[in-house]
C-alpha cells in the first residue's frame, strides 16, 4: 500500500510524493568493498624504517597464461588505483585496446594521511621560500627514490610476472613530480614515464637545474616520455585558470629543453588537453598516457 504526504514547494504549490509504507530496512554493511584480484604488500623502507604499502591488482588474463606483462606503477595510490584499474578494464577491453597490464600503486604507511606522504616524498628539495608552502615536511624525493628503485621495483618485478623491458610510470602534480626526479636519476629503471600535469614549479624550478645537470654528464637519455597538462593550467583570469603557475609553459619549456639536447635515444610529446584543468585531466590524461606506452593487440574497438 502507498502512503502519500504532502510537501509545500518554494512556490507555496502542494504536490505529492508516493511513500511505500512496507519499505525493506537496510540490512547491516558487511564491511568495505574489495576490489577483486588485488593485494597489499607492506614493504618497509631498510632505511628510514617506514612501512609503505604496494598495492597490486593482476588483470583477469594473469591466471590464463603464463607470459610476461607490462607493469604500471602509479603514483598517489589512494586516487589513482582504482582510476587505472577501471581504465584498464573499460578502456583496455582485455588488450584489445591497451595492453593488459599489472597495476602496482605506490602508497604510503597506513598510519599517514596522503598528503604528509606526498608532500614529503615527492618534493626533491626543501623549498628555499619556506612560507610559500604548507606545513609539513619536504624534500624527501632522494631518499623515496631510492626506495622505489632499489627496493619496491627489484621486490615487484621479482615476485609478479613483470616484463622488466615494459615498465610505466604514471604520476600526475608531485607525483609527476617524483618522476621526473626518476627521469634524471635513474632513467632506466622504467620503459615510459608518463608525466600528468608535473609540478615543475616547485622550489623555483629547481628541476631544471637537475635536467642541467644530468646534461652536462651524459650524452644519451634513453626514455620515452609522454606529458599532458589541462589547457586551463595557465593564468589568466577566471575560476578554472591557474592564479600563479603557468604549467603549460613549464611543460613546453621542459620538451623545447630536451629536445635541443639531441639525445639519439629519447622520444618525447606533450599535449595540452582542451577544457581541463589541474584536478580534472587526470583521468583522460592517464587514459591518453596509458594507450600511448600500451597499445593494445587491436584493432581498436570505440
Amino acid at each position: 500500500m502507498l502512503n502519500r504526504r504532502n510537501l509545500l514547494t518554494s512556490a507555496g504549490l502542494a504536490v505529492t510524493f508516493p511513500q511505500f509504507a512496507n519499505a525493506a530496512s537496510l540490512p547491516e554493511a558487511r564491511g568495505p568493498y574489495a576490489l577483486p584480484n588485488t593485494a597489499v604488500h607492506v614493504l618497509p623502507d631498510p632505511v628510514s624504517q617506514r612501512a609503505y604499502e604496494v598495492w597490486i591488482d593482476l588483470p583477469p588474463s594473469y591466471d590464463s597464461s603464463s607470459g610476461l606483462l607490462p607493469a604500471v606503477f602509479v603514483t598517489d595510490a589512494p586516487y589513482a588505483f582504482p582510476v587505472l584499474r577501471a581504465l584498464r578494464s573499460r578502456v583496455g577491453q582485455g588488450g584489445r585496446n591497451m595492453a593488459d597490464f599489472v597495476l602496482v600503486g605506490l602508497a604510503g604507511p597506513a598510519q599517514e594521511t596522503p598528503t604528509m606522504m606526498r608532500n614529503r616524498d615527492y618534493t626533491p628539495t626543501l623549498p628555499r621560500a619556506r612560507a610559500d608552502y604548507g606545513d609539513g615536511d619536504y624534500g624527501g624525493g632522494a631518499a623515496y627514490l631510492r626506495y622505489v628503485a632499489d627496493v619496491a621495483v627489484p621486490a615487484v618485478t621479482g615476485r609478479y610476472r613483470i616484463d622488466a623491458s615494459k615498465r610505466v610510470i604514471l604520476g600526475h602534480s608531485y607525483g609527476a613530480l617524483f618522476a621526473t626526479q626518476l627521469l634524471f636519476a635513474r632513467p632506466e629503471l622504467f620503459s615510459h614515464y608518463v608525466l600528468g600535469s608535473p609540478s615543475l614549479w616547485f622550489d623555483d624550478h629547481v628541476m631544471f637545474d637537475r635536467e642541467a645537470a644530468y646534461a652536462r654528464a651524459h650524452r644519451d637519455l634513453a626514455a620515452r616520455v609522454f606529458q599532458y597538462v589541462g589547457a586551463y593550467e595557465t593564468v589568466r583570469p577566471g575560476p578554472r585558470y591557474n592564479r600563479h603557475r603557468d604549467l603549460v609553459n613549464d611543460m613546453r619549456r621542459l620538451e623545447r629543453v630536451l629536445r635541443g639536447r639531441r639525445y639519439a635515444s629519447l622520444s618525447i610529446e606533450s599535449h595540452v588537453i582542451a577544457d581541463e584543468d589541474h584536478l580534472t585531466v587526470a583521468p583522460i590524461g592517464a587514459t591518453r598516457g596509458l594507450l600511448w606506452a600500451l597499445p593494445g593487440r587491436g584493432p581498436y574497438e570505440g
